[in-house]
């Protein structure tokens, strides 16, 4: 006689990271899972940290402009001006107008190289191989180019200073801008006709991954992935900054707040992005480009401030105590990565493993950002 035995089911742990091509950077996530479906995720961070808040609070207001280029890597010139206007905030120093369209014209610009790497890693998340990273860094390296001129640096421009920049742009600038824009226009347009449509791309990203509106925002979501889930926040237009009240622009949202919903919206957002500069382009005016009686080293009274910008990724603030002197007492770092990123277990469960690359994709972390 056979005796029938039931068989007991075990929950198998998957690790996935710290190196892992699909992790975008040393990131680590435990996945636990029932076959192929994801019934749990812890994620692990703190590989990248490197102490960026405390090095600030032992560096005068001036050397602490290069920790922020260090954190988010694809948004300095953003980071950078978060850091500034938190400064000027502090010190009472007025920008001048030539200096606050020179920073929105290349903080819009650095936001579309952001959204460019991502569209390019994502398509390779999603299985469409290398195509759409090197149509995606073809673009960026229009633009890159344009930094170097300006900054004499590709990746790490320090370029910002608290009253303006550190110095004035070459004559060419707006010449050179504007033959770079419609090339990025025409790279966007390629991505656009491979990926939007795709049938893998699609079938692989509508539908995964969603989070509703009311869960964002308790997540404290921020950025294309806030505005992903339908919620139109957009510290550019709610709490205008700098010169943004005088340009004409929209904010993209999604639908459904998922994969697919979060990679639209930053596509949209390059092409925005453009809009901004090309008004920005028309009204730059001619003037200094730092306050006239600037002193040499920059001393803060007590208090605390912070200040925030709309960078790539959400919301990224600066927050500093002084309590006197040429060195912030304390400061922090509000960073969107690491909010966006509480939401990944939520995102993740119920879904498959392979979703489980494609939502951590969409997030589009920078571990440093994460980490600080």
């Amino acid at each position: 006689m056979v005796q029938q035995q039931e068989l007991e089911t075990v929950d198998i742990n998957i690790n996935m990271g710290p190196q892992h091509p699909s992790t975008h950077g040393v990131f680590r996530m435990v996945l636990t899972v029932d076959g192929e479906k994801v019934i749990d995720v812890e994620p692990h961070i703190g590989y990248m940290h490197r102490g960026g808040e405390k090095l600030s609070e032992n560096m005068d207001y001036r050397q602490g402009i290069g920790y922020q280029d260090r954190t988010d890597y694809l948004t300095q010139f953003l980071n950078e001006q978060a850091y500034c206007m938190a400064v000027e905030k502090l010190t009472k120093l007025e920008v001048p107008e030539r200096a606050e369209y020179l920073r929105v014209i290349l903080c819009e610009l650095n936001r579309i190289t952001s959204h460019l790497m991502f569209i390019g890693a994502f398509g390779i998340d999603l299985g469409l191989f290398g195509t759409s990273f090197m149509y995606a860094f073809r673009e960026r390296e229009y633009i890159q180019d344009i930094f170097e001129e300006v900054s004499g640096e590709r990746m790490m421009y320090g370029y910002f200073r608290p009253g303006g920049v550190v110095w004035d742009v070459p004559e060419n600038f707006v010449q050179r801008v504007r033959e770079v824009l419609p090339q990025t226009k025409q790279g966007l347009k390629d991505l656009d006709m491979l990926l939007t449509n795709n049938e893998i791309f699609v079938a692989r990203s509508k539908g995964v991954g969603a989070i509703s509106a009311e869960d964002a925002i308790d997540w404290g979501l921020t950025g294309p992935m806030l505005r992903a889930s339908g919620v139109p926040w957009d510290l550019r237009k709610d709490q205008p900054y700098s010169v943004y009240d005088r340009f004409d622009f929209d904010i993209p949202i999604g639908q459904y707040g998922d994969v697919y919903d979060r990679y639209l919206v930053r596509l949209e957002e390059t092409h925005q992005s453009i809009r901004i500069v090309e008004q920005a382009l028309e009204q730059l005016p001619e003037g200094p480009i730092l306050p006239e009686k600037l002193p040499r080293k920059l001393r803060a009274p007590e208090g605390e401030v912070y200040a925030a910008v709309e960078n790539a990724r959400g919301e990224y603030g600066i927050y500093i105590v002084s309590k006197g002197g040429d060195k912030p007492y304390r400061l922090k770092i509000r960073s969107p990565s690491f909010s966006n990123l509480s939401a990944l277990r939520t995102m993740t469960i119920g879904n498959y493993i392979a979703d489980a690359v494609a939502i951590l994709g969409s997030v589009d972390i920078v571990l440093c950002d994460v980490d600080r």
